[in-house]
């Protein structure tokens, strides 16, 4: 599945949106002129992208998302690492640290992380 990229503005209307789930779209008016300051026909524009691009969907005045932040998230960094280290995760840790020292708190993070995942793999038939 290739992901849509959320502009700035589009992220910023998800993050509401994913917080007041599900909300009416006026309400979602009101909310984005209080925190983005947006008007209505912005509001309205910005959302027709982000349900044009399967991530929300605007059924009855009442908008949901189609999938989580967490979801989302997630399909954004395997594009990610898809388009920039041959889908290779190893390949990006290498790369990150390389600049960026971790501290054993972050390690043995890492670590459980790890060791989590292959109890989960070899638990799996």
């Amino acid at each position: 599945m290739v992901i849509y990229l959320m502009t700035e503005a589009e992220m910023q209307l998800a993050d509401i949106i994913w917080t007041h789930e599900p909300v009416g779209s006026g309400e979602l008016v009101r909310l984005a002129d209080m925190r983005l300051g947006w008007k209505k026909s912005t509001t309205y524009t910005v959302l027709r992208k982000i349900c044009t691009n399967d991530i929300f969907q605007n059924e009855n005045a009442i908008v949901t998302s189609r999938m989580s932040r967490e979801e989302y998230t997630r399909l954004k960094g395997e594009r990610y690492l898809t388009e920039h280290y041959n889908g290779s995760l190893p390949g990006f840790v290498a790369a990150f640290l390389k600049k960026k020292r971790l501290n054993k708190q972050e390690i043995d993070e890492l670590a459980q992380m790890i060791e989590d995942y292959k109890v989960q793999e070899e638990a799996s038939p």
